[in-house]
């Protein structure tokens, strides 16, 4: 079995990047061993989840009573607990004991980029717990904090309280402001009424944050309140809590989605009544690049996949990679995923300074945390679907066969354009990022000033992303002061453009590093800003060796 740093050494140099020389040792050694265990164990595990063992609900005892409990299989229950003893969770709020000092998200992310390589539904209730941990550090009070933060972020000393964030409700789904779940004080503590109509983790959850509405409160958004919601009660009967019954779903079936029932649940309000919708939203961000970080496992699976199946693979007396257009699809696959896994972790650092000290960023370096985010979690999603896609493709008729991992990294993916925001919403919020904040300004600066700081050989490149820039200028303004239909139809088209260049500049700064990076970059521009139909150069047959041999470096 290969070395990670051989399989994967885009990673390791983006970890060089925003580590300091002895986090990155640590985290050096700790992934390369949770990256054994993720293609080995975890792996086996997740076929034998998808296929046979899926969870399942048990609605109701022997005596007839309504116990709303979750199976899971055994295995599903050995990765849960290996997975958040690596501090995958935990170690972004307490120190690492072999440092002696608190870990950060970009560690937490490459972990949690190696697990969607081989359990995305998993990493879904890491998500879930992560932001319950998140907001339990910010914003609840000390007793709340005092008495489940430390199950949240277990890593073995305590019992884990996995979490989980219920929002929508069926009348509404992503129009949060249309919820209609009650909560009524009762002396210290409040009354959770209603129900959640995709509750995902439930059941296998010890706390959930719930948005609901104190009685009273005003409509829409602004009357919503957060509350943490333990599951049981300290004598282990459900918190006036019920499931009604478990999705169906197309894939990431680990994870149990769940219509949930509050029938009168113990709940403690988190923070300020009045600002339950925005502490939901900054978990919701957390999530969104957890999204984004699951589709680049994804891609980087289907990669490998592809790779490996098209080395050994013989059609016509030769092997697969013999031919230019394989080739060609293996090449842009690899320029694709390596520049926006670059992209990803330049978002992460910034959001491990932004989201870990609120106080000290600057409202327009939060507009900007939340531009990229939603950017990078549209693209990225839409892109672990093409990456499986292709796989399949690669395989041929195997590919289509569920004894291979192809199917299922089809199936995983879809819900990564569904889940935390479609393109459709993402696309809302960059165009209210852009009126409020007006980020665009920020963008168009940004991007020019660092086109400009390229080197002479790498800005000959740029011409299609200057170009790109300039439509984008003229684009947004003739969408200034049109009517709301014109601007939010335009809405994702000015998303997507503003992700294409910003991918493009993450790829021409790379492309200062090697020969090998400088190909690299100069495909995805090609696939981003389009190429002659007659491709004279065959960049990716030409230097096919060169890009596939991550190993290899060239110094410019």
């Amino acid at each position: 079995m290969k070395q990670l740093r051989e399989v994967d050494p885009n990673l390791f140099a983006n970890l060089k990047k925003y580590l300091d020389e002895e986090f990155y040792a640590y985290a050096e050694e700790e992934l390369e061993k949770f990256w054994k265990l993720c293609m080995t164990d975890i792996d086996r595990r997740a076929v034998h989840t998808d296929r046979e063992g899926q969870p399942r609900l048990l609605k109701y005892d022997r005596f007839g009573n309504d116990v709303s409990e979750i199976w899971v299989n055994e295995g599903y229950k050995q990765t849960v607990k290996e997975t958040y003893e690596t501090g995958i969770v935990g170690y972004v709020h307490k120190p690492i004991p072999a440092l002696g000092r608190v870990g950060n998200y970009v560690y937490s992310y490459a972990q949690g980029y190696l697990l969607s390589q081989v359990e995305p539904g998993f990493y879904c209730p890491v998500t879930l717990t992560m932001a319950t941990a998140y907001v339990l550090e910010h914003f609840a009070d000390e007793k709340i904090k005092a008495k489940y933060l430390p199950h949240v972020i277990s890593t073995g000393e305590v019992e884990l309280y996995e979490g989980a964030t219920f929002l929508t409700e069926r009348q509404g789904g992503s129009d949060v402001g249309a919820n209609e779940v009650r909560a009524v004080l009762c002396g210290d503590h409040y009354e959770i009424y209603g129900e959640k109509y995709f509750a995902s983790n439930a059941g296998m959850c010890g706390v959930a944050l719930v948005l609901a509405r104190i009685d009273g409160s005003e409509a829409g958004t602004k009357g919503l309140s957060l509350f943490l919601v333990p599951w049981r009660n300290e004598d282990g009967a459900l918190n006036g809590i019920h499931i009604r019954r478990l999705k169906d779903k197309l894939g990431v079936r680990a994870v149990p989605s769940a219509e949930v029932v509050f029938e009168g649940a113990k709940a403690y309000l988190i923070g300020d009544a009045k600002k339950g919708f925005y502490y939901m939203m900054e978990a919701l961000n957390l999530s969104r690049v957890c999204n984004a970080v699951a589709s680049i496992g994804i891609m980087k699976r289907a990669l490998e996949e592809a790779k490996q199946y098209a080395v050994n693979r013989q059609a016509f007396g030769h092997t697969l990679t013999s031919y230019p257009m394989v080739k060609e699809t293996l090449a842009n696959l690899t320029a694709r995923q390596e520049v926006q896994t670059s992209a990803c972790f330049e978002l992460i650092s910034f959001f491990d300074r932004v989201m870990r000290t609120p106080d000290q960023a600057s409202e327009q370096e939060k507009a900007w945390n939340r531009l990229l985010i939603a950017l990078l979690k549209m693209r990225t999603a839409e892109e672990a679907i093409a990456f499986a896609h292709e796989a399949i493709e690669m395989h041929g008729g195997n590919g289509y066969i569920e004894d291979f991992v192809t199917p299922r990294l089809l199936r995983d993916a879809q819900v990564l354009t569904v889940w935390e925001g479609t393109a459709n919403i993402l696309g809302l919020e960059v165009l209210r990022l852009i009126r409020k904040y007006r980020v665009h300004e920020t963008f168009i600066q940004t991007i020019n000033e660092q086109l400009a700081a390229l080197p002479v050989g790498i800005r000959a490149f740029a011409k299609p992303v200057e170009s790109g820039l300039h439509e984008l200028i003229q684009s947004l303004k003739q969408l200034h002061g049109q009517p709301e239909d014109v601007q939010t139809y335009h809405a994702k088209k000015i998303a997507n453009r503003l992700c294409d260049l910003y991918l493009s500049v993450i790829a021409l700064k790379e492309a200062e590093e090697n020969e090998r990076k400088q190909i690299i970059a100069r495909l995805f521009l090609q696939h981003i800003w389009g190429c002659d139909l007659f491709d004279a150069e065959m960049l990716s047959v030409r230097h096919f060796d060169l890009v596939m041999n991550e190993t290899k470096e060239v110094e410019v």
